[in-house]
């Protein structure tokens, strides 16, 4: 009899559990969002946009090719990555003529919409509804990177010793930073199935 008074009394807090999603959603999506507007994000996220095949239009030079120090052909961009914590005149040059830097002030601005969405719904479901969609949506076109960029798996960069583990399925930190995407992607169904019922339920 415990247990059961415990479990209603939990279950009665679904609706507190559901609006603290709505609030972690908004959080991870603001600060991510806000982020885009600075330099060492913009250009963080080059790999995934220029091998992206919904996305890769917004970039320049996109589909360039150069040949590396070894004469391999490689993307452009790989030869203008600034590492976080460092600037480098000419490769910021590189990407402001690319356009990284204004396709990353819209994303931001999208993204942080998205987040503010989810976040009414705690007061209009519609709107949450809306948010939740659109979080499964953006989450799915985030997880698309995980077959079309090739810096979501650990490369064979050689060494004094074989690399024992490359490739799939041995994700970089970049792969594991978009992985984590599905639990965004489950969270606006679950949210957008939340706000759904209330629309069609307005008195549950």
């Amino acid at each position: 009899m415990q247990n059961s008074n415990l479990y209603s009394r939990l279950l009665r807090l679904d609706g507190y559990f559901f609006n603290f999603m709505r609030i972690s959603i908004f959080v991870v999506m603001a600060w991510i969002g806000g982020l885009k507007a600075f330099q060492y994000e913009a250009e963080g996220i080059v790999p995934f946009v220029a091998n992206s095949p919904f996305m890769s239009f917004f970039y320049k030079n996109a589909g360039n090719k150069v040949f590396n120090e070894d004469h391999k052909l490689v993307s452009e961009y790989t030869r203008y990555k600034n590492p976080e914590g460092k600037v480098i005149k000419k490769n910021i040059g590189w990407h402001t003529e690319n356009g990284t830097y204004i396709f990353s002030y819209g994303l931001g601005t999208m993204i942080i919409g998205i987040g503010i969405l989810v976040l009414l719904g705690i007061w209009f479901p519609k709107v949450g509804a809306l948010g939740g969609a659109l979080t499964f949506l953006m989450s799915l076109v985030t997880l698309s990177f995980m077959v079309t960029t090739p810096e979501v798996y650990v490369p064979n960069l050689g060494g004094d010793y074989p690399t024992p583990q490359y490739g799939f399925p041995y994700l970089s930190g970049a792969g594991r930073l978009v992985l984590k995407d599905i639990m965004m992607m489950a969270g606006g169904l679950v949210l957008f199935s939340d706000s759904l019922k209330k629309v069609l339920q307005p008195s549950v």
